[in-house]
């Protein structure tokens, strides 16, 4: 099943939530839309899933407009985050519903439920009520009951937001493991960048009602197409700059900028990830690239140990990350001065999406 989706607008009152969006689910893919609260991703799901309508735009199936169709003929299995079950129905019954709402035969039935028991790995706990089930194994339940319709998409709406963080790893490892095996077009709703990282094929950043960038989870990480792409996915240092000739300069240190070439200098915004930089002792002669500063505190989090410095001359703070076993050859105590020289940047130029 392959949808497209063109220009749908939907208000509620005077809050539009979302402005002209267009994008395409290819079949067989696992799509994340992601994106802070508030930025229209759950309404989104909301209108592909039939549970609500555009004021503008169109949605196709595969060629067919179902723009207006309802949720019940659009062949879709829906994953809420809270799981929905029924708590009065056992397991097996709860996974049943659907198939006996389309009065299937028992015989259909019961195998259809024993399959899916086997394919989320609950067998043995369909007469268990859900209240006797952990978290992981009720939102299991939940999927289960999702595709024992035999649905052409499937729609996850925040699928591990209510559970706890090693959970949340271990379940996102077997839906992808799922994913590879059934091969159902899938579109899940996260703000969490490190579940649409490893759980998708392809990323939708969103923000305001807007996407602001569609990839695959290297492109989108790797070569962000606005700051609010740059700033969602995770920790970075923003610096005023100005860019001339080529170049981008950050406290003085030119960074290759070929996108501008021209003379007239102009404002700019330097993007430095804290694993994009280096640290190290000063030297004699310091390099051209390289940013004098000293160390204000240092905190070790596991494997990475996370070092506040403050360029001289300046009163903002530069945040680097160094790999915890490198950091014991390095002057990070506090006060000690260091150089830091970046190994990538990212630049933009003032526009619309340049406030974040």
């Amino acid at each position: 099943m392959s949808l497209y989706l063109r220009e749908i607008t939907k208000s509620f009152g005077t809050f539009k939530v979302l402005d002209r969006v267009s994008m395409d689910v290819r079949d067989g893919g696992l799509v994340a839309l992601l994106g802070p609260s508030g930025s229209g991703k759950t309404t989104l799901l909301r209108i592909i899933a039939g549970l609500e309508f555009p004021d503008a735009g169109t949605i196709e199936e595969d060629g067919h407009d179902i723009t207006d169709t309802h949720a019940r003929q659009r062949g879709v299995g829906f994953v809420f985050q809270h799981y929905a079950l029924f708590r009065h129905m056992s397991v097996f019954e709860n996974i049943a519903f659907g198939l006996r709402v389309r009065k299937t035969p028992q015989a259909e039935v019961t195998a259809r439920v024993e399959e899916l028991l086997r394919l989320v790995r609950l067998e043995g706990l369909g007469g268990r009520k859900p209240a006797q089930l952990s978290g992981g194994q009720r939102q299991r339940v939940a999927l289960a009951r999702a595709l024992a319709v035999r649905p052409k998409m499937l729609l996850l709406d925040e699928p591990f937001g209510a559970l706890d963080a090693k959970v949340r790893v271990e379940l996102r490892q077997w839906l992808r493991r799922l994913h590879e095996e059934i091969g159902m077009t899938s579109v899940f709703v996260t703000h969490d960048q490190e579940e649409a990282f490893e759980l998708a094929d392809e990323v939708v950043v969103m923000n305001r009602g807007a996407i602001e960038q569609t990839g695959s989870p290297a492109e989108v990480f790797d070569r962000p197409a606005t700051p609010f792409v740059m700033d969602f996915l995770g920790a970075v240092n923003v610096f005023h700059g100005r860019v001339e000739n080529g170049r981008a300069y950050w406290h003085g240190i030119p960074i290759d900028y070929p996108d501008y070439p021209h003379a007239q200098a102009r404002e700019a915004r330097v993007y430095l990830r804290p694993h994009e930089l280096e640290i190290a002792a000063p030297t004699t002669s310091p390099s051209i690239r390289s940013l004098a500063a000293s160390v204000l505190r240092v905190t070790r989090s596991g494997a990475i140990t996370r070092v506040a410095c403050r360029p001289h001359g300046s009163d903002t703070e530069l945040h680097v990350d160094v790999p915890t076993q490198s950091a014991g050859g390095l002057p990070l105590a506090p006060g000690a001065h260091v150089a830091i020289t970046p190994r990538r940047a990212r630049v933009f130029l003032p526009g619309p999406e340049y406030s974040i």
